[in-house]
């Protein structure tokens, strides 16, 4: 369960790839029930903005999430890929359903996750798994391929538009977005990309539900602070990042992460 070395290439060209992998049906259909008991259990949440849906109770950021996606975090066809590129001491430290529902789906503008994220040094990959197919007619993930060289921080504005998902969109004259592409998936496939890359999705205005996870890694020589940003609505919605719980899911930590806060009850 590893990438190829064109795969691995591709990532670090490109900022993403797309695994020649994917889940089994069985398990498609589990996390299928799971978005399903997640979206009524959370009534008063866009299913746009369900995060930290890892999590088998109502989390911090007011969200009562479903095991099965922490279950899916854990999974090798996945792990042993992001392995490869962030190495053998990974921490998971967040999970985002991003479920579009016909006709109104909303829009995520592009930007860079990094703006959002309290991780020194910077460093994350993103799994986002298709669980159902995402496609260009719903709204699938969009990407500016090699927009992570570099590592640079783009400029970005704000929006109030409640249309949007998020409240910042790149706005920066060196980012050339007619390059933008399309990564379609079928149901059960996955692809990887970096903190930098650009990215977003256009609403769905289709007649098919959008639904996809994105799980969140970073190496554990990189350390999650707390107090970096206030516990806010700064992004669009609710975070809590003084009591968002990391698992250290293989090899030792190596920065001093905090793996006890937000964990007990």
């Amino acid at each position: 369960m590893r990438l190829s070395q064109f795969e691995l290439d591709t990532y670090h060209q490109r900022g993403y790839v797309v695994p020649d992998a994917r889940l089994e049906k069985e398990q498609i259909d589990r996390l299928k029930e799971a978005v399903a008991r997640v979206i009524a259990a959370n009534p008063e949440t866009r299913p746009e903005r369900l995060v930290s849906v890892h999590i088998n109770r109502r989390n911090d950021e007011g969200v009562h999430g479903d095991s099965a996606f922490f279950e899916l975090a854990n999974h090798s066809l996945i792990l042993d890929r992001v392995e490869q590129i962030l190495g053998p001491d990974l921490i998971l430290w967040g999970c985002q359903l991003f479920c579009k529902p016909p006709d109104d789906g909303m829009e995520v503008p592009m930007h860079q996750d990094g703006h959002y994220w309290p991780i020194r040094p910077l460093a994350t990959c993103t799994a986002w798994v298709a669980i159902d197919d995402s496609t260009a007619e719903n709204g699938c993930l969009r990407v500016v391929p090699g927009s992570h060289r570099g590592q640079r921080h783009f400029e970005h504005a704000r929006s109030d538009r409640e249309e949007f998902v998020l409240n910042r969109y790149v706005n920066d004259p060196a980012v050339d977005e007619s390059l933008t592409v399309d990564i379609e998936l079928e149901a059960g496939q996955f692809s990887l990309h970096d903190v930098y890359l650009i990215h977003g999705s256009n609403p769905n205005t289709s007649g098919k539900r959008r639904a996809g996870v994105s799980i969140r890694y970073m190496p554990a020589t990189s350390r999650l602070n707390r107090n970096l940003f206030e516990t806010g609505t700064g992004s669009g919605y609710l975070v809590n990042w003084q009591t968002r719980p990391l698992w250290l899911l293989r090899g030792v930590d190596r920065a001093g992460n905090d793996f006890e806060v937000g964990h007990s009850r």
